[in-house]
């Protein structure tokens, strides 16, 4: 069955068709979510928010584009509620505790700018975090952050030019330090 033919058989009361639907879309799901979250738990959590959200708003799917599209625009929402609501809630002390908890065994380069980066991520605003998430890790175009976001396409382009320069500011002043 595609996907078009599931979601009308889970919307006819097919319990086992939007669960082959979660299936089919759940590495998807979690490779998206993980550009945002690194917390396996929290991972897990954001997951299966985006599916609760899609299972919601099943009937709200047209069809007009394919189902893989409409969850990733899910996914994407989610995800900026998700920095939206933590980013009030993190600390920058659990950096510093997290620091302190790593074995003193020496990094790989690729690790140590990684978490370098990590760090410089997490002091961006929720949308900035999203769209170089989006435009840098996902490498997605410009017209599908605009298709996931529901921003504009050149509210894109200018939303991308002030996140790219806000992470610059962050990475050169971490980098004085």
């Amino acid at each position: 069955m595609t996907d078009e033919e599931l979601v009308r058989s889970a919307l006819a009361g097919g319990e086992d068709s939007f669960t082959e639907l979660v299936q089919r879309h759940k590495s998807t799901v979690f490779r998206m979510a993980s550009r945002f979250v690194r917390d396996p738990h929290q991972l897990d959590d954001i997951a299966q928010e985006i599916f609760i959200r899609a299972w919601r708003n099943l009937g709200k799917f047209r069809g007009d584009a394919p189902f893989g599209h409409w969850l990733a625009r899910i996914a994407t929402r989610a995800c900026c509620d998700f920095l939206r609501k933590n980013r009030r809630n993190f600390h920058f002390t659990q950096i510093e505790q997290c620091h302190a908890d790593i074995s003193e065994a020496p990094k790989s380069a690729a690790a140590e700018a990684r978490e370098f980066l990590d760090h410089a991520m997490r002091k961006l605003s929720p949308q900035e975090r999203l769209v170089i998430t989006l435009a840098e890790l996902e490498e997605k175009s410009v017209r599908e952050i605009a298709d996931l976001t529901g921003w504009s396409e050149s509210n894109v382009k200018v939303r991308a030019f002030r996140a790219r320069q806000a992470l610059k500011k962050i990475l050169e002043t971490s980098h004085e330090r």
